[in-house]
């Protein structure tokens, strides 16, 4: 049974994300400091609101330098929501370093676009550079959002997916080396959702 373990920093959808796991028949490890990180095949950091103050409490709990050796390492890491938007070197919405895991920042989402902000709501995915995230045949698929910042990834190449948003295109979801990450919800994207997180599993196990 695959083990995964689940980033516990006091703010992340951790309940939604541990059923999601747990129906695709996972075994789930809470993961709130670096020793919880042995006995895991993957590592799923989620996330739920602002920038600073996620990255404040990974550094209190002592995650960051074990979540930097952890990819140092090759191993496989999902973000989720605000843990893709983690993953980049800092954010408009605030001032602290994030992990630097990916090269690029996050972007405030323009007002101007006759879009509302925040992005909310069901949209289909635009394929990108192909990933594990994907399916193999390049149908969109729709997922659920809820954000108002953005992935810009210095490397194109590095966006796996794409959203719309009015005129312009936001990064939905990117992956480099073994690293994978959304921007949308999959806990909250029913069997669209499901499905995604079910190829990664997938990957993760071969």
């Amino acid at each position: 049974m695959t083990r995964i373990g689940l980033i516990d920093y006091g703010m992340g959808n951790l309940h939604s994300v541990q059923l999601a796991f747990e129906r695709l028949g996972c075994s789930i490890q809470a993961v709130t400091s670096a020793n919880a990180m042995e006995g895991c095949d993957a590592l799923v950091l989620p996330g739920v609101g602002a920038f600073d103050p996620a990255m404040e409490r990974l550094h209190s709990s002592g995650l960051v330098p074990a979540l930097r050796q952890w990819c140092s390492a090759d191993r496989p890491l999902l973000g989720i929501c605000l843990g893709l938007q983690l993953l980049f070197e800092g954010s408009d919405e605030g001032e602290r370093e994030g992990l630097g895991l990916l090269a690029g920042r996050v972007a405030a989402l323009p007002r101007q676009s006759g879009h509302p902000v925040p992005h909310m709501g069901w949209e289909p995915l635009q394929p990108k550079t192909p990933s594990p995230l994907l399916p193999a045949d390049g149908k969109p698929e729709w997922m659920y959002f809820v954000h108002s910042y953005a992935a810009v990834p210095s490397d194109p190449a590095c966006t796996t997916a794409a959203v719309s948003f009015g005129e312009h295109s936001l990064t939905a979801a990117v992956w480099q080396g073994r690293i994978g990450a959304c921007q949308f919800h999959p806990e909250k994207s029913g069997l669209s959702g499901e499905a995604m997180l079910r190829r990664w599993l997938h990957w993760v196990e071969q």
